[in-house]
C-alpha cells in the first residue's frame, strides 16, 4: 500500500503566497511519488494536493482519452483543471497556492494541512473547525463508513 499521509500539522504562507509542506508530509510525498504534483480545488472549501502520479489516476489522465467524452467527466476536469495547476516541490520545500484558490478556500496566514491517506488538504483553522462541530459524525455515519471498507461488507 506505501507509504500514508494522516494527520494534521499547522503551516503558514510566505509573503510570496507560498506554503512549506510540513516535513512528514514532503518526505513521505517525496519518497512515494516525487515532487511533482498537482494543486486544486474540488468545492471551493479547501485546497486540495495530489501527488501528480495520484491525480493522473484519479482523472482518469492515463485512461483512454474517450472518458472525456463523458459529460459529467468533461466538466469535472474543466472545473478542476480551471482553478488547478501542475507544480513542483521547490528545494525548500515550499508550493506556491495561486490566489484565486487562496481566496475561493479563505486560507489565511495560518492554515492546517491535513492528509488524507494519499493526497493533502489545506483548510482555513476556523472554518474547518466549525464544520466539525457543526456536522459531528453519527452512528449512522460510521455505518455506512463501514459498509464501504472490505471487510464491513456483508454479502
Amino acid at each position: 500500500m506505501g507509504i500514508l499521509l494522516l494527520g494534521s500539522y499547522p503551516a503558514k504562507f510566505d509573503k510570496s503566497s507560498r506554503i512549506k509542506i510540513p516535513e512528514k508530509f514532503r518526505i513521505a510525498i517525496e519518497e512515494q511519488y516525487g515532487k511533482d504534483l498537482f494543486i486544486t480545488s474540488l468545492t471551493d472549501e479547501s485546497v486540495q494536493i495530489y501527488p501528480l502520479s495520484v491525480w493522473e489516476k484519479l482523472s482518469g489522465a492515463s485512461m483512454a482519452g474517450a472518458l472525456q467524452f463523458n459529460p459529467a467527466v468533461r466538466s469535472f476536469l474543466i472545473r478542476v483543471n480551471r482553478k488547478g495547476n501542475h507544480y513542483r516541490i521547490d528545494s525548500k520545500g515550499r508550493i506556491l497556492i495561486n490566489q484565486d484558490l487562496r481566496e475561493k478556500a479563505e486560507l489565511k496566514e495560518e492554515v492546517a494541512v491535513l492528509g488524507l491517506t494519499d493526497h493533502l488538504e489545506i483548510w482555513n483553522k476556523e472554518k474547518l473547525d466549525k464544520i466539525l462541530e457543526e456536522k459531528p459524525l453519527t452512528d449512522e455515519d460510521f455505518k455506512n463508513i463501514a459498509e464501504l471498507l472490505p471487510q464491513g461488507k456483508t454479502e
